[in-house]
């Protein structure tokens, strides 16, 4: 994995009218466990894995690493976003280095329909626009994942290519940064 940046982790808790993105601690192992184990959330990234291995290989403190918030309502996590650069080695990309950060986020079924994942994926692309202002954000998903479809829209990502991976064509759009208006 490329690091993200130049850029202070863990940033003070991004506090949205509703949600709280931080740091992970110890306490969210158990939904981290559930995130991944979720046939739902696993439709279309690949699918779910089994609970008892996901026990085993979860860390005391999953999510420990620049670029990875949890994203707590209510005092509970409910979903996690990652920003991270796009692996060189995969197609898709809109800068000559192939370095693009990437918007990633999986949200447990319980919080699906609620508008969470907008206000926290915006919330997130603030921090970076502050934290690397220059910098565009890549989002890949299926193009069968009508939800995050709507909500690359909803974020004001623009298509810049389709193509076929992990057997299943893929979406691949960029949000620019906003260059300020002279």
């Amino acid at each position: 994995m490329i690091e993200l940046g130049p850029v202070t982790w863990p940033p003070a808790p991004i506090r949205t009218e509703r949600l709280v993105l931080r740091q992970s601690e110890a306490r969210d192992r158990a939904a981290f466990v559930e995130l991944f184990a979720s046939p739902e959330v696993g439709t279309h990234v690949g699918g779910s894995r089994p609970r008892d291995e996901l026990e085993r290989a979860v860390p005391e403190l999953p999510g420990r690493r620049p670029g990875c918030f949890v994203i707590d309502a209510d005092g509970a996590m409910i979903d996690m976003i990652t920003l991270d650069r796009r692996d060189p080695e995969r197609p898709g990309h809109v800068r000559p280095d192939a370095a693009e950060a990437e918007l990633g986020c999986m949200f447990l079924p319980q919080a699906w329909g609620r508008g969470y994942a907008a206000e926290a994926c915006a919330a997130a692309l603030d921090w970076f626009a502050d934290a690397l202002p220059d910098e565009p954000v890549v989002l890949c998903t299926q193009t069968a994942n009508d939800r995050a479809m709507r909500l690359a829209a909803k974020l004001g990502f623009t298509e810049v290519e389709r193509f076929e991976e992990y057997g299943a064509e893929q979406w691949f759009g960029v949000r620019s940064p906003v260059t300020p208006s002279a």
